[in-house]
């Protein structure tokens, strides 16, 4: 194997964490949104741009691990098919929650519940990555996947 081709397998367990850093990081930032501006309710469409942007990032990161990664993985390793398994269903669950977020800013709710979806989001969410990461980081080292970053992992 040419040092290329063994830093690209490599590449996919740096990216994987790259893409789980930067969903955290807009959490981050989609939190301190809600709390900015020193009056009760946060700048709504502020927040709006950056719930969606945090929502649509998180969804498209799942979509394509279901649609790409986790396949490739499972041919790769039929070990893991239930790991898989249990991660697709992580992101049903995410994904729920997600809309839960979008519903409630789309109807103006409070503060106190806008925090309570975050919460909610941000707990799954870091529970998921920790676990995906515990389990497929090594795996990604080793996976010969020749597609587009943007297809297996999102559009972040």
């Amino acid at each position: 194997m040419a040092e290329g081709e063994k830093t690209r397998l490599i590449a996919w367990s740096r990216e994987l964490h790259a893409v789980h850093e930067r969903l955290r990081e807009a959490l981050r930032v989609t939190r301190d949104t809600l709390h900015s501006g020193g009056t009760p309710d946060p700048p709504v469409r502020e927040l709006l741009v950056f719930c969606h942007g945090f929502c649509t990032a998180l969804t498209g990161h799942h979509e394509g691990e279901d649609r790409t990664l986790f396949p490739a993985i499972a041919a790769a390793h039929p070990e893991l098919r239930d790991t898989l398994r249990r991660l697709e269903q992580d992101h049903s669950m995410i994904a729920y929650l997600v809309e839960g977020l979008r519903a409630a800013l789309d109807r103006g709710a409070s503060d106190d519940e806008l925090e309570r979806h975050l919460d909610g989001v941000g707990a799954i969410m870091e529970n998921h990555f920790r676990y995906e990461e515990r389990q497929l980081l090594a795996v990604l080292d080793t996976l010969d996947l020749d597609v587009e970053l943007r297809d297996a992992l999102g559009p972040l």
